[in-house]
């Protein structure tokens, strides 16, 4: 056929196959990691952001923390049924609701938080110093 492509496709060299396998291996250790405490990876999104910002409206939390208004919304039901996260009215403004952590949430995300780190090293384990802060910073200009 004229002017088709005789390059071979493979998979495993293309980009988004690339970063699935990597996510799907932070995810397994984030999961192996945190599996005592039932924090799945938006939720730690979630209060690690309360913990940084204070309170803020459920809309805010989840363009901070990169989640659509559905999956913020589930995250919080559950935070809220789990007494790490409170709904409470905005003082400056009455008519909105905001989101804060409770003293379950705050001492839960600052005994977490060495954990968080390990994390982090453990999915970075595989590069070398250098190439974790080019990867890092790569990954940052992408998304």
């Amino acid at each position: 056929m004229a002017g088709r492509d005789d390059r071979r496709y493979e998979l495993e060299a293309q980009v988004g196959h690339l970063l699935r396998r990597a996510h799907q291996r932070a995810t397994a250790i984030f999961l192996a990691a945190m599996q005592e405490h039932q924090v799945t990876p938006t939720q730690w999104a979630a209060l690690s952001m309360l913990r940084a910002e204070g309170s803020l409206s459920q809309n805010h939390l989840g363009r901070l923390t990169a989640m659509d208004p559905a999956t913020i919304q589930g995250v919080a039901r559950r935070l809220i049924a789990r007494k790490l996260v409170c709904r409470q009215a905005d003082p400056d403004d009455r008519r909105r609701a905001v989101l804060r952590l409770t003293e379950a949430g705050e001492t839960l995300v600052d005994r977490l938080y060495e954990t968080a780190f390990g994390i982090s090293r453990e999915t970075l384990a595989p590069l070398a110093a250098a190439e974790r802060e080019t990867f890092l910073s790569l990954l940052r200009r992408l998304s």
